[in-house]
């Protein structure tokens, strides 16, 4: 069990520092570019992962229940924002 908790702590850790050593294979011309597209990238990852794990969500739950249930979920979106 101990094993697996480690593996779980390790193998996303890896991962991350085997995917920022990207950085450094870049030249400096570069950079500039590449910042543009893996930011746009990493908004796209978050809008998609906000959508469908957050917003959907919260928009079946409150139809559940009346007529304007949608409005709580509306502001929250819009202070969000």
């Amino acid at each position: 069990m101990f094993l697996y908790i480690l593996i779980g702590i390790f193998l996303p850790l890896v991962g991350t520092a085997l995917g920022s050593c990207a950085v450094f294979a870049l030249k400096k011309e570069r950079m500039g570019k590449a910042r543009l597209l893996l930011s746009g990238f990493a908004a796209g990852v978050m809008l998609a992962a906000s959508i469908w794990s957050l917003i959907l969500p919260a928009l079946e739950f409150a139809f559940d229940w009346h007529m304007l249930s949608f409005v709580p979920v509306l502001v929250g979106l819009w202070c969000g924002i």
